[in-house]
């Protein structure tokens, strides 16, 4: 049973610029086949933007998604966890904000994600 986040964590980031537009966003999430995107500046998490923070904060208010940045829909000063964090940390945190992912953080520097997922069977 794992008993570090670092243990059961995605390893991979991907990240946009907080100027990147919604629709940049949004292919790059086809791409990878993935539900979110980090908001970085200067290698440092500010956000984290999701598919459904697009169609919620977005496309259903009738912003044009070629010219909103990601910056301005996505949650900002995520909750994050480091590497060395306790499995169980991810969890209360999960359960304690309601989100299914977690960025992974080092000084603020983006190292990977873990997911609602990646915990269940630990």
């Amino acid at each position: 049973m794992a008993r570090f986040v670092r243990e059961v964590m995605t390893a991979s980031v991907t990240a946009v610029p907080p100027d990147a537009s919604l629709v940049e966003a949004a292919q790059l999430m086809r791409a990878q086949d993935i539900g979110n995107v980090l908001v970085t500046q200067a290698g440092l998490v500010i956000g984290v933007l999701t598919d459904r923070d697009i169609t919620l904060r977005a496309v259903a208010e009738g912003a044009d998604p070629l010219t909103v940045s990601a910056h301005a829909v996505c949650t900002r000063s995520p909750v994050c966890v480091g590497p060395d964090d306790e499995v169980a940390t991810a969890v209360t945190l999960m359960r304690r904000y309601a989100v299914r992912r977690l960025p992974v953080v080092a000084e603020g520097r983006p190292l990977g994600m873990v997911s609602l997922g990646d915990v269940a069977d630990q």
